[in-house]
């Protein structure tokens, strides 16, 4: 039977990507060696390591004066590597969610990090609007999307500060103006390919003005002095990686599958909306694109809607440990034809329930 992995990471990949990726653990582009053994200096490894750069700053349409580099630790590590590098006298952060809470509390550690708007008291079921970005902070850090409670920015905070952003399950989900962004961060293993490397797309000029000293691990700059290799990367990540950004080029880029996702969201949006055994956990006019949240309205009903799902090979589902409910991750590689089909257990449930 099929899998349809609704899973919020790791996560689903096209199946080209899995056929690419599968072909070059055996030989990797007619070298006779597996892409987990190749040297990552050898020529053929420097020129994939070059050309997902590239890709990752032409996907999000930027000039040279970003760079884009692959690193290792998730999204966690960024968390501090962001204060590291960044933070010198204060900065601003938005709470809406339990990683943009495990952010400020990590540059709390390296100075000022003041929370300037949260929905942890709503249980973070909106995104905070109109906040007053203060103008004497070093940066003001958002996560765009929220994975667990399936909130997302619609329209970003004005500010005339540096603004970042932890993008690590909506990145290059949507059209989205980058330029608005100096720095951002990714893990790859929602929206960009397996786990074990992290996107961080990053405006050069902002670097450099932090009187601390940095150890070499969590310094930009010889990150990018060094074309992101100062260390070993994590060759078969950085290579899924690029397979991914190549497949999302050819799809047409952000503008289709932008138009893709949000047709899947829809879909699947108005069939909970519409059953009365469910019930969406997030505000509406900040839901999420990418991460499903619903409840059912009858916990009596659950052991009925979990056969269900599970009988039609559906995977990945259950919701957070930490809210519980149902969570589905729909992401880019994700098929409309799987959304369709748990739309058909939604209203199977609601016939037999």
């Amino acid at each position: 039977m099929k899998k349809h992995n609704f899973s919020a990471g790791p996560s689903i990949l096209a199946p080209e990507v899995f056929e690419k990726a599968s072909a070059a653990l055996l030989d990797f582009e007619g070298t006779g060696l597996s892409v987990v053994e190749i040297s990552h200096r050898s020529p053929e490894f420097v020129n994939i390591i070059e050309r997902a750069r590239a890709l990752a700053l032409e996907i999000a349409g930027l000039d040279d004066s970003y760079t884009a580099l692959y690193l290792q630790g998730g999204a966690s590590m960024q968390f501090l590597m962001v204060p590291y590098n960044l933070l010198e006298r204060k900065a601003a952060y938005i709470d809406t969610g339990t990683w943009a809470n495990k952010a400020q509390k990590e540059a709390a550690l390296f100075g000022e990090a003041e929370v300037i708007a949260s929905t942890k008291a709503e249980g973070y079921k909106h995104i905070p609007k109109n906040v007053n970005v203060p103008t004497d902070v070093d940066y003001l850090h958002i996560t765009t999307n929220n994975t667990i409670y399936g909130t997302e920015y619609h329209a970003l905070p004005e500010c005339k500060v540096p603004l970042v952003a932890d993008m690590s399950s909506d990145i290059f989900s949507r059209p989205l103006d980058y330029t608005q962004f100096s720095l951002i961060y990714a893990g790859s293993q929602k929206n960009l390919g397996a786990s074990g490397s992290t996107l961080v797309i990053v405006k050069k000029d902002i670097l450099g003005k932090v009187s601390r000293k940095l150890p070499s691990m969590m310094d930009y700059q010889l990150h990018i002095k060094s074309d992101s290799m100062y260390n070993t990367p994590s060759t078969f990540a950085v290579y899924v990686n690029y397979l991914v950004l190549e497949w999302l080029k050819a799809q047409g880029g952000l503008e289709a599958i932008g138009k893709r996702n949000a047709k899947k969201a829809a879909l699947l949006y108005s069939e909970i909306d519409r059953n009365p055994l469910t019930v969406g956990y997030a505000d509406r006019a900040d839901r999420s694109l990418m991460n499903v949240t619903f409840n059912l309205t009858d916990e009596h009903t659950k052991d009925l809607f979990d056969s269900l799902w599970k009988e039609a090979g559906i995977s990945g589902i259950k919701g957070h440990r930490s809210v519980g409910g149902y969570r589905a991750s729909i992401y880019n590689a994700m098929p409309i034809e799987s959304v369709q089909l748990l739309v058909e257990v939604l209203k199977e449930f609601e016939r037999r329930a």
